[in-house]
C-alpha cells in the first residue's frame, strides 16, 4: 500500500462523479453553525448534543468543539438504510442514549435528511422524555422529506444525489473523506 496520501485521494476522486462540498466550505459552514448555536443558548442552559451514528460523528465532533457553551455529548444509533442506497422505511433503534433528556436543551445532530423517516421516528420518542427544548441540527438537507419538525440549523441544501464523505457512507465506505462527494 502506498504511503502517498494524495494517491489515495486521486483514486477515490476517480470513483466519484464530483465533489459537492469541499473541505473548506464544510469548515466555514460548521464554524458559522456553531456560532448560531452558541448564540441560541444562555450560559446556564443544560445542553445535551445527541449525535445520530454513524454518519454524524465527524460533523458532530467538529461542531461541538466550536460551540462556546458547556455541553454534554451522547449518541443514538438508528438504521433505515443497511447496505442500500435508499431508505427501507423501517427505522430500527440499535443504541439508545443513556443520558437523561428531561428538562434539558437537546440538539439532535443528523448528517443528512433524506427520506425523513429516521427523524420522524426519533423526534416523538425524544419529546416523550421531557426535554426543555428539542432542536434538530443537520449538516445536509435534501428538502424532499415530509418532516414532522424541520431542523433549526442546516449546513447545506443537498442535491438529490447519493452523497459520501465527511461521515456519510455507502456500505461503510467513504466516511473518512474530508469533503462530500457524489457517487
Amino acid at each position: 500500500m502506498s504511503k502517498d496520501p494524495s494517491l489515495f485521494t486521486r483514486q477515490t476522486e476517480r470513483e466519484l462523479k464530483r465533489i459537492v462540498f469541499s473541505r473548506e466550505e464544510i469548515r466555514a459552514r460548521v464554524l458559522q453553525m456553531a456560532g448560531e448555536i452558541t448564540n441560541a443558548y444562555g450560559p446556564g442552559d443544560e445542553i445535551l448534543v445527541l449525535g445520530l451514528l454513524k454518519g454524524s460523528f465527524i460533523f458532530l465532533a467538529d461542531l461541538v468543539r466550536e460551540i462556546q457553551r458547556p455541553l454534554q455529548v451522547d449518541f443514538l444509533v438508528a438504521s433505515s438504510y443497511g447496505n442500500a442506497m435508499r431508505s427501507s422505511g423501517d427505522v430500527r433503534l440499535l443504541y439508545d442514549s443513556e443520558a437523561s433528556v428531561k428538562g434539558r436543551s437537546v440538539i439532535l445532530v443528523e448528517d443528512i435528511i433524506d427520506s425523513g423517516t429516521t427523524l420522524n421516528r426519533l423526534v416523538p420518542l425524544l419529546e416523550a422524555r421531557g426535554p426543555r427544548t428539542l432542536e434538530i441540527c443537520a449538516l445536509l438537507h435534501k428538502r424532499v422529506a415530509a418532516l414532522d419538525r424541520e431542523p433549526r440549523w442546516v449546513g447545506f441544501d443537498a442535491p438529490r444525489e447519493f452523497l459520501v464523505g465527511y461521515g456519510l457512507d455507502y456500505s461503510e465506505n467513504y466516511r473518512h473523506l474530508p469533503f462530500i462527494g457524489s457517487l
